[in-house]
């Protein structure tokens, strides 16, 4: 891995054990950087995700998954959210219903939408991000107090032998 030349660029920061080991900061930092990532309008999500988490010295693998909750049936639903949103927001009149996934159709609109597309999508990034990380951090907690109690409780059945 070392070799290759798209490594190159992050030298040895890529491969310390930390990025791609799972504990309770990488993997609420993770989902937060691949939930924002996926909401990112780029078709470069996957790497800017591995960027974000090796920045944020997060899990680079999960924060690279998880940006796979935008794929070709979900996209088109999530963006279109997003662009309502940012139109909203902005208190600008949402002037596209129906949407044709071609270069000529995006050419043609990319003119009026990018500004509340990218305010949604930066908006919706963020609560999507915000709420991965709290979710992912109390049901850590959860599994790290069931794995405690049930410690104790074998413990305890030891001593009443």
């Amino acid at each position: 891995m070392r070799e290759h030349t798209l490594f190159r660029i992050w030298g040895h920061r890529l491969l310390e054990p930390e990025l791609w080991h799972l504990h309770r900061r990488s993997v609420g930092g993770a989902f937060f950087i691949g939930l924002f990532c996926a909401f990112l309008p780029i078709p470069t999500q996957m790497l800017a995700a591995a960027s974000m988490a090796l920045i944020g010295r997060c899990n680079i693998a999960l924060s690279v998954a998880v940006t796979w909750v935008t794929n070709p049936l979900t996209m088109g639903p999530m963006f279109f959210f997003a662009y309502k949103l940012g139109a909203w927001l902005l208190d600008t009149q949402v002037t596209i219903t129906t949407v044709e996934l071609s270069w000529a159709w995006l050419s043609n609109q990319i003119g009026q939408i990018w500004w509340p597309l990218l305010v949604g999508c930066l908006i919706c990034g963020w609560v999507s991000g915000l709420s991965g990380m709290l979710v992912s951090r109390i049901l850590w907690r959860l599994h790290v107090v069931r794995r405690w109690k049930q410690r104790l409780a074998r413990r305890q059945s030891k001593i009443a032998f």
